[in-house]
């Protein structure tokens, strides 16, 4: 069974934000709280009729106005025009003024209502695809990443393994020349010796 839905309402940065949703932890998540602001003071349930016609019919979307402004609120909001001078000043009284504002005797109707809160978890549905979906994208991205990254591995390993073979055979050509010019040395040192010896013998 679909959950009744409230109007919830605060204030973040430039704007007044509302949204209809089934609990106040479920309108902090989707406002992006990252604190307590019904706790704080900071956030309400509204009783405001115009707010809850305009949240309802859209259930689960923020809805927005620029701060201390009592304009309509809607999915894309326009900047307040005046942030200077005494209009914030203006603003805020006519904001709270709105706050005091006497709930409409005129009641929701039950088939609205339900209406309203099938259609946020319509949404929430959507959502959650959504999210699922991007995150099978970032999914896929990360595989595709390290398979580029193993095979770029796998080509060092095999280059590193073919250098030091290489390197290995180099070394032992080295080691067998030396060793094949140390010899050549000691022969030819006994030779030099003999010869010298003959040498010196036939000068005598």
């Amino acid at each position: 069974m679909a959950r009744k839905l409230k109007t919830y309402q605060t204030s973040l940065g430039f704007f007044d934000q509302a949204i209809a949703a089934p609990s106040m932890k479920a309108a902090l998540e989707a406002w992006g709280a990252d604190s307590n602001l019904f706790h704080q003071g900071a956030a309400k349930e509204s009783h405001d009729p115009d707010v809850i016609a305009a949240t309802m019919a859209k259930p689960g979307l923020v809805l927005r106005r620029p701060v201390g402004t009592d304009r309509p609120f809607s999915e894309h909001a326009e900047l307040p025009t005046d942030l200077g001078g005494r209009g914030p000043r203006k603003a805020a009284r006519k904001s709270k003024g709105a706050k005091t504002k006497k709930p409409s005797a005129r009641p929701l109707d039950k088939a609205a209502e339900r209406k309203a809160a099938l259609a946020y978890e319509r949404e929430q549905r959507h959502r959650e695809l959504e999210r699922v979906k991007e995150e099978a994208a970032r999914q896929k991205e990360r595989e595709r990443r390290q398979q580029a990254v193993d095979k770029a591995q796998a080509a060092l390993d095999k280059a590193e393994h073919g250098h030091a073979k290489r390197a290995a055979t180099i070394q032992a050509e080295v080691e067998a020349i030396d060793k094949r010019s140390r010899a050549e040395e000691a022969r030819w040192d006994k030779e030099k010796g003999r010869l010298e010896t003959a040498l010196r013998r036939t000068r005598d």
